[in-house]
């Protein structure tokens, strides 16, 4: 499964603890700086591949195809997306096709099914959704050492993966 997530100078607050009665201050810089991590999850093994740009464009989605081919080299690749113009995009269906990615597209708005933004989700509340940002750089590093800090099963765990109701069985 893949998909991209993006992570902003100002992160959404989840949780913040401060005194009883007191108003907790949460800096907004007014910065609107961005890194995209794009992200692939091996259902069976919870195996990850993961990537921080600066952009999200076709030669983003289509770099990172290669470089999740060249991590899983061998296997025969069956890759589930969103419906987002990057992978829908003919030179990125071209390029997975020469990779020899076979790429199936999810339903039209059901994040639900794709086990890496339950991963995101996770991930992105435990590193960077309840603290102010240090550098939009710093925390899209600390989201992927998360990430990779996890045991195998722990990332399926948290993908939902092992739920006992994940839909790709």
């Amino acid at each position: 499964m893949l998909d991209e997530t993006i992570i902003t100078e100002t992160p959404p607050l989840y949780s913040c603890y401060g005194h009883i009665g007191e108003q907790v201050r949460v800096p907004i810089t007014g910065n609107r700086a961005k890194r995209i991590l794009h992200g692939a999850i091996n259902i069976r093994s919870g195996d990850v591949a993961l990537l921080i740009t600066h952009e999200w464009t076709q030669e983003t989605h289509q770099t990172f195809l290669a470089m999740v081919r060249a991590h899983w080299r061998g296997w025969n690749l069956v890759l589930f997306e969103d419906r987002a113009p990057q992978h829908k995009a003919d030179a990125s269906r071209a390029w997975a096709a020469q990779l020899n990615i076979e790429i199936r597209l999810l339903p039209k708005a059901t994040p639900e099914l794709n086990a890496m933004d339950h991963l995101w989700r996770h991930s992105k509340r435990e590193t960077v959704g309840s603290r102010a940002t240090q550098s939009v750089d710093q925390s899209a590093l600390d989201v992927c050492h998360y990430i990779i800090a996890l045991s195998p099963r722990e990332r399926l765990r948290q993908a939902g993966v092992l739920s006992g109701h994940f839909w790709l069985t």
